[in-house]
């Protein structure tokens, strides 16, 4: 029994990062980008995990070394221009992950419980219960209640989505192709746009979760471990937990490879998945995968609405912070204060108004925008992990930012010409 709390206490928060971060942008994302692209795009989900890892070692080596979170080391340095800019962020990306979010549970309770003729109608109701429950439940319930509570839903998550991608039988050449081998295969939309570098950055960027890897720094504070020597423990915990988040997203895009998700009925995407499954694997294998894609989903709105408030609690301490930096106290966010609180209500209520926009297009929205995270973090990471508060043992090694200078070129690269035409998109 000693064994098992201990083995808990060392990828406790590996393990909400990863069901936070696994849910609607690896479901959908693997899904659309599986069924429009196949196998080949296996690679961006490795890719990303690797990415997502990175970031989030050199997150927590900031703050087990200076006794700051990320954010207060970025927002304190880099001046009121960048907490401003940080503000707007973080409304506007809550609003589209909400959305994403909400509109991913209700599709899921629909397909599981399809209790309305109507599909949308079925959407717009389950996404109002799940988005009042995890309320309710981050509201009114304690820490430990939410880790057992994601706990078991991440075991439910990653056993039946892995069983369906296995009973599903890839052919293991394609596998290993898509896997090591980069492409990027040509997918053109009703336009005749070529979409399929816009699907495998969707498929990195949502990979293992977007502004919430930011949160592990207040999980594992949530956890007691603090200072230099938890640097090992927490590399291990996140290894775990991205190991996790690789083999959902690779398992999506299994599930989904050889489908034909039709775009005018995306918000029936479980449900297709689904009906495509009981055709192979028959009712237990359908059933399997809804379970999975059901839990993968809810734990990742429950994480969202458990963290995200931390981030505006600890804007707003920082904000309100007049001194010099050396004199600024580091704290532990009182999840009872007015701004934790006030930020779970907006959280949960405002982006129920995502319940009518199409399904795709909101997880698309949310998973290109939610990449800008990834480059911005890497940036502050390039930036503070090489300051002298961070001794030469802590300092981020040369392969460290090499692999920054990677990720921040990788999105320019190709990045921010996908997020351009989605934007002329909208505009015509």
């Amino acid at each position: 029994m000693k064994k098992k709390r201990s083995l808990f206490k060392i990828i406790g928060p590996g393990l909400l990062i990863a069901a936070t971060g696994v849910g609607a942008g690896d479901l959908a994302g693997g899904a659309f980008a599986g069924s429009k692209l196949g196998l080949a795009v296996l690679w961006a989900v490795l890719l990303g995990a690797a990415f997502k890892y990175v970031i989030t070692e050199g997150l927590a080596r900031w703050q087990l070394v200076s006794g700051e979170t990320l954010l207060e080391g970025a927002l304190l340095r880099f001046g009121k221009f960048v907490q401003i800019f940080f503000l707007f962020y973080l409304v506007l990306w809550s609003y589209t992950v909400g959305s994403a979010l909400i509109n991913a549970c209700g599709v899921a309770g629909h397909a599981l419980f399809p209790i309305f003729d109507d599909h949308t109608t079925g959407k717009i109701f389950w996404g109002i219960v799940h988005s009042l429950a995890g309320f309710l439940l981050i509201r009114f319930g304690r820490f430990s209640v939410f880790e057992k509570v994601m706990s078991v839903l991440i075991l439910f998550m990653f056993i039946t989505t892995l069983l369906t991608a296995i009973l599903s039988g890839p052919e293991i050449i394609e596998l290993i192709k898509g896997s090591f081998i980069p492409s990027i295969p040509e997918y053109l939309d009703s336009n005749n746009i070529n979409q399929g570098p816009s699907w495998t950055l969707a498929l990195i960027g949502g990979v293992g979760g977007t502004l919430t890897i930011l949160c592990y720094g207040y999980w594992i504070r949530e956890n007691n471990r603090e200072g230099k020597e938890q640097i090992s423990l927490t590399r291990i915990d996140l290894l775990t937990a991205y190991f996790i988040t690789a083999l959902f997203g690779i398992s999506m895009v299994i599930i989904a490879s050889g489908s034909n998700i039709d775009k005018q009925s995306s918000s029936l995407l479980i449900v297709n998945l689904a009906s495509i499954l009981e055709s192979t694997l028959g009712k237990t294998g359908s059933i399997i995968f809804l379970i999975g894609a059901w839990s993968a989903i809810f734990s990742s709105l429950l994480g969202v609405w458990q963290s995200v408030p931390y981030l505006f609690a600890d804007f707003i301490m920082i904000f309100q912070f007049k001194g010099k930096i050396g004199n600024y106290k580091s704290k532990v966010i009182d999840t009872r204060a007015l701004p934790y609180r006030l930020y779970l209500f907006l959280l949960a209520s405002i982006p129920l108004t995502g319940l009518f926009w199409k399904f795709v297009t909101v997880q698309k929205i949310y998973a290109i925008f939610g990449a800008f995270i990834v480059p911005l973090t890497a940036i502050a990471l390039l930036i503070l992990n090489n300051k002298k508060i961070m001794t030469s043992e802590y300092k981020n090694s040369l392969l460290n930012n090499l692999i920054l200078i990677i990720i921040v070129m990788f999105f320019i690269l190709l990045g921010f010409p996908e997020i351009m035409k989605l934007f002329q998109g909208f505009i015509r």
